[in-house]
């Protein structure tokens, strides 16, 4: 990459850090994303996709597979603390995933595209809204757009802190668990303090399922049994001292390395909420939300991308065990040969989602690399249009 490129897509990157845009609310990012994919000579550009998903289509002119290259759209609810000169301008929101980042690389491939297109097929530029929600890749396939652009084969990739400064980490198989907020109501009744046994009190399930719940799932090691339960939020009643409670809320994170193990500590989970508001005389209800699959990477993507590493001479490692994070991208494997590999941050660097994290520019120019070697690699090169 040149020195000139690298300057205007970190200047362009620091731009987009400053202007964060929550799940679903991504309306000018999306607009910022297509005019740049015009200013770069796509083919097409569809706007729109579940909600402000923007895509890009570079044509070959030639038959040919779809090749598509990932990217997310939204920042995050939390207070960035930084003095960066470019820290987010809007209070409470932050790129604070490396969002920015994973988008200023995908752009950089447009940027190529514009001069370089492939010698067949085609390659789409995803821009998916609501990644943090889970709810962005659903609605982007949802969307009846889709069928015309519906990609083969599809790449991503997510920055890691922990892991060396731009080297690169890849497995076969399962690459983010599955994970999902369970939110459980309990409904009693409420009482004068006076004569809480006028009352059905929720707080003897409550206290009861706060560590039974938790006892589902220990955690362990990455392998096909693994689950984990953590309790992230808990209320009893109101803050008064007059009224003995009626209503307690607890949410739950479910997390597994596959669906089908979700399955099974859904079914246990719930199992235990019924069976001890039964014995507590509670009434339930019990909703999900944030709800990620698992995110399966297949083979041949891999090694796509292993080599693409090679030709970039950047360090890639092959592990066996997937992240504990989850990723809505696995949506995507359900119609083509998907892969994600993660790009390593710094090993000191602050984690993902800290008020103080911030995207590394030095790994724009890997990024772009690794996609365009993968895109090349499959449907050839043209050096010009």
């Amino acid at each position: 990459m040149s020195p000139e490129l690298f300057a205007r897509l970190t200047s362009l990157r620091r731009e987009l850090h400053q202007h964060p845009e929550l799940s679903g609310q991504e309306g000018e990012t999306a607009a910022r994303i297509a005019a740049l994919l015009r200013n770069a000579k796509a083919d097409h550009v569809l706007a729109g996709f579940g909600g402000h998903g923007v895509a890009g289509v570079f044509e070959s002119g030639r038959p040919g597979p779809t090749v598509g290259i990932r990217c997310e759209l939204d920042g995050l609810p939390i207070q960035e603390m930084s003095d960066l000169p470019y820290a987010s301008k809007t209070k409470g929101k932050g790129h604070l995933c490396g969002h920015d980042g994973h988008m200023t690389m995908v752009l950089g491939v447009a940027d190529a595209l514009k001069s370089q297109r492939p010698t067949s097929g085609r390659v789409v530029l995803i821009f998916q809204p609501a990644e943090e929600t889970g709810h962005g890749a659903i609605a982007f396939r949802a969307d009846p757009q889709f069928g015309e652009i519906s990609p083969d084969i599809i790449l991503s990739l997510h920055n890691l802190p922990g892991l060396e400064l731009g080297t690169v980490e890849l497995c076969t198989g399962p690459a983010n668990c599955a994970s999902r907020g369970m939110q459980i109501v309990l409904t009693g009744k409420t009482s004068h303090a006076a004569a809480p046994q006028d009352g059905v009190s929720p707080a003897g399930a409550l206290a009861k399922l706060l560590p039974a719940l938790a006892g589902l799932g220990a955690g362990g090691g990455l392998d096909d049994d693994y689950a984990l339960t953590t309790v992230t939020h808990a209320k009893l009643g109101e803050r008064t001292v007059g009224v003995a409670p009626g209503r307690a809320d607890l949410w739950v994170t479910l997390r597994t390395v596959s669906d089908r193990r979700m399955m099974r500590l859904m079914t246990d989970a719930e199992a235990m909420v019924r069976e001890t508001a039964q014995a507590e005389g509670l009434s339930i209800e019990i909703t999900y939300d944030e709800v990620f699959e698992a995110c399966v990477n297949h083979p041949e993507t891999v090694s796509i991308l292993k080599q693409a590493c090679v030709d970039q001479g950047i360090a890639c490692t092959l592990v066996e065990q997937p992240q504990r994070f989850s990723e809505d991208f696995g949506q995507f494997g359900k119609s083509a040969k998907a892969a994600m590999f993660w790009l390593g941050s710094g090993r000191d660097h602050p984690q993902l989602h800290n008020p103080d994290y911030d995207f590394p520019d030095a790994l724009i120019p890997a990024g772009v690399g690794i996609f365009l070697n993968a895109i090349y690699a499959i449907l050839g090169r043209r050096s010009s249009v």
